[in-house]
């Protein structure tokens, strides 16, 4: 026997006992999205490999070491996309959605990165994206963090942590960078090998060291808070003032930077300490200059991102695991000949009533083990149409979750007999 073949390591299977968590956190980001104003667009998974290196950062991680990328039959370079937000700008900049407009929009879908697979971390990954165009004051960045707030609420999860930072703007960043490479480089010897590679290149990624022989020389580098431009300063204080009058609580956390170029000014995270390493559950911030980097007019921009296997880790945590909708009749056809007429009747069930679950048996069997099938099921009902019911044009209706004799219909008054059991009429 040949050898089966397995996943991907770090890419994984959602199997149907899962799939209802998933649809309902899927279903409640819709609504919420859709009572923000906000609408959805969907981008290819696949992107010129520019796109990304333009937008993410060439020598951030993601870029160097992470991409899935390829050449293809035509010598394109292309990568799988390891973020949204960048497909998003290219979209809105190549089909014109945010010339002289307002744009708000969100997606969902697979991302993926090449790392070291671990709990909460994978190579393929899904994530729940949200993208506000056209708007530079602190109010939309405000609103992008009730919106998050709304939907732990409406979840049902507690005890996330909102850190906030703000990078001020790009040439604020440019100075403050050569004075925190001139401190780290006079510290170089306590420096651990990332944050060496990182000190000319990308040197703000080391304030964002997990090394905990590193956090001493971190909490004495000099602030990014106290290198601010005035505008970038105004803009925090006034999301401050809208985040204490909406009554979100919040931690400024001077070395929360982000892991990808394209910031600028507000950034936040909402993280937790109970998923272990992995405790960022959503992120995001402002990228003012991006859509112009991009080709595009000069174009304000904010928006976030959440990891749906993060957030799902926590709701399975608070044992708030979605159910599967069980079907609400199961057909059992226990008769030789008669799946003609069953299958018939099961598509006249769905045509009558759009939305009405009905399972047919197929595949055979015997009368005691279809109904062991029915009540495994968990429907409401099972209609059984065996060669007695069929000589005399009847289906019996069987109650799998009432102590109720089982009833013969007339095939032509099941519809009629169904709408009272199924409105919750019947006697």
């Amino acid at each position: 026997m040949a050898k089966s073949i397995q996943a991907i390591r770090g890419m994984h299977d959602i199997l149907p006992g899962d799939i209802p968590a998933w649809q309902r956190l899927e279903a409640v980001f819709r609504e919420l999205a859709h009572s923000y104003g906000y609408g959805e667009i969907r981008m290819p998974l696949v992107e010129k490999t520019e796109l990304f290196v333009r937008t993410i950062g060439e020598v951030t991680d993601i870029v160097e070491k992470e991409m899935y990328t390829f050449t293809d039959l035509n010598g394109d370079q292309l990568t799988l996309r390891p973020e949204g937000t960048a497909g998003c700008v290219r979209a809105c900049i190549e089909h014109g959605l945010i010339h002289n407009q307002v744009q708000r929009l969100w997606y969902c879908g697979p991302m993926f990165r090449h790392e070291r697979p671990q709990k909460g971390r994978y190579r393929q990954f899904y994530q729940i994206g949200v993208e506000a165009y056209g708007m530079a004051g602190p109010d939309v960045d405000a609103e992008l963090i009730l919106m998050t707030a709304r939907l732990w609420k409406l979840l049902g999860i507690e005890g996330l942590e909102l850190q906030l930072n703000s990078l001020g703007s790009r040439e604020a960043r440019r100075a403050y960078r050569d004075v925190l490479v001139d401190y780290m480089a006079a510290h170089e010897a306590r420096l651990d090998e990332d944050s060496r590679r990182r000190l000319h290149s990308n040197p703000l990624r080391i304030l964002d060291s997990k090394n905990p022989a590193m956090q001493a020389l971190i909490e004495a580098a000099p602030r990014l808070a106290d290198h601010l431009d005035e505008d970038s300063a105004r803009h925090f204080e006034g999301l401050l003032a809208l985040l204490d009058a909406a009554g979100i609580a919040y931690t400024v956390n001077p070395r929360l930077v982000r892991g990808l170029d394209y910031y600028e000014k507000t950034v936040f995270e909402w993280v937790t300490d109970r998923l272990g390493a992995q405790g960022t559950v959503c992120a995001g911030g402002r990228y003012d200059g991006l859509i112009e980097h991009l080709g595009g007019r000069h174009t304000p921009a904010a928006g976030f991102a959440l990891g749906m296997e993060r957030l799902l880790a926590l709701l399975e945590e608070g044992g708030a695991r979605a159910a599967a909708t069980p079907p609400h009749i199961y057909f059992v056809i226990a008769g030789e000949g008669l799946a003609s007429l069953g299958l018939e009747l099961a598509e006249s069930l769905r045509d009558w009533r759009p939305g009405l679950g009905v399972v047919v048996n197929c595949g055979g069997g015997s009368l005691k083990s279809q109904m062991k099938k029915a009540d495994k099921s968990g429907a409401a009902l099972a209609l059984i149409l065996g060669e007695d019911e069929a000589q005399r044009g009847e289906v019996a209706i069987k109650f799998l979750r009432e102590k109720r004799p089982q009833e013969g219909v007339p095939q032509a008054e099941l519809k009629t007999r169904l709408e009272r059991l199924l409105d919750g009429n019947g006697a």
